[in-house]
């Protein structure tokens, strides 16, 4: 066996939850020859395979899993003239940091979410205004029917919100190996978020025609994050979560104007599905009676967000996790007749739990 698989790793260790029991392995191939022989070495043990990144945007099973995990160290950046080619394990805010730096417009808002390159296509992660389906050109992919590599287009990944073909009809079909962007040199930083506005509402009062650079829009993003606990710091009790667990829900257009009319206060957004609109589950999840540092046993949600669950002291298990959801959904449903759909990828043996 070589030395970039590891036997019997814990996946509590892996996972930004620091919950679950035991994979069988963990490999962290650094190159095309290396992943191969992971999958090699899986056919050989007749092991499913797993990808995972930083463990940002899963819960593990208690009871482990009985499989090869796979932790591409595939990096590098390289970029020609717009385009930005990243490897599948580049630390995705150190890319948002690169490319921000050279002045590409783009990837700004998305700064601070935890996590790899390789995973962001996967989730189609978003934040503050900015989506990454939006910029991505290509994704490179090793199959593992035909251990060939290819190119998918951004039309190919089919992206929905929070989602991609890799997540659904695509799921255990590839493994991501880079990722390639469509940024614009010197473009003009995104100020559609309501939170940015806020953050820079003195200045844009004083200097109404003023635009920040992409890294004031950065530090702002980051700043924002850190004060609703979602970027992952050790220090911060809240830091035991997998970030936002429910998707925003995205309604028929006459159920957001009934709710509007029931509470007026509740967030509604705009979406570009013709007839639909968006709520903020964070609210949700807030006036059904889970309030920020509401605890259920060992589980609990987060004292700076509604909308993270969080393994307070780390003693909480799956279930324990699960529990506590089950009860959020239930009651979200009862009063507002929304169901909430969790974000984070369940990882294991979850039968009984």
């Amino acid at each position: 066996m070589r030395d970039y698989i590891k036997e019997n790793v814990s996946l509590a260790e892996l996972t930004t939850f620091a919950i679950g029991g035991s994979a069988a392995y963990l490999a962290c191939p650094s190159n095309l020859e290396e992943l191969l022989y992971c999958l090699d070495f899986a056919r050989e043990k007749h092991l499913p395979i797993y990808p995972i990144g930083q463990g940002s945007n899963i819960l593990a099973s208690d009871k482990g899993f009985d499989g090869l995990l796979i932790k591409p160290k595939i990096i590098g950046i390289t970029v020609e003239k717009e385009s930005v080619k990243a490897g599948a394990g580049c630390i995705w805010d150190d890319l948002v940091q690169y490319t921000v730096e050279h002045d590409l417009a783009g990837l700004e808002c998305l700064s601070g979410i935890p996590g790899q390159v390789g995973a962001a296509p996967v989730q189609n992660i978003g934040a503050y205004g900015q989506e990454v389906a939006n910029v991505i050109d290509t994704v490179e992919v090793l199959s593992l029917a035909d251990r060939q590599l290819r190119q998918l287009s951004n039309e190919e990944c089919c992206f929905k919100y929070r989602s991609s073909n890799f997540k659904t009809e695509w799921a255990g079909r590839y493994i991501i190996t880079a990722v390639t962007f469509k940024l614009k040199a010197s473009g003009a930083a995104v100020m559609r978020y309501q939170d940015l506005q806020r953050f820079f509402a003195q200045r844009l009062e004083d200097s109404p025609h003023w635009q920040p650079s992409l890294q004031e829009v950065r530090q702002a993003v980051l700043a924002v994050r850190r004060s609703k606990s979602m970027t992952y710091d050790l220090a911060n009790p809240n830091h035991r979560c997998a970030g936002s667990f429910y998707l925003n829900p995205i309604i028929p257009q006459a159920q957001g104007e009934a709710l509007q009319a029931r509470y007026p206060q509740i967030p509604v957004y705009p979406v570009p599905q013709p007839g639909f609109c968006k709520i903020s589950a964070a609210w949700l999840v807030d006036n059904a009676g889970f309030h920020k540092g509401y605890r259920w046993g060992l589980a609990g949600i987060s004292t700076d967000h509604a909308l993270a669950l969080i393994n307070p002291e780390g003693k909480a298990k799956a279930k324990d996790i699960l529990a506590l959801s089950h009860q959020i959904v239930e009651k979200v449903e009862e009063i507002f007749g929304i169901i909430l759909v969790p974000e984070p990828n369940l990882l294991g043996d979850f039968d009984g739990i």
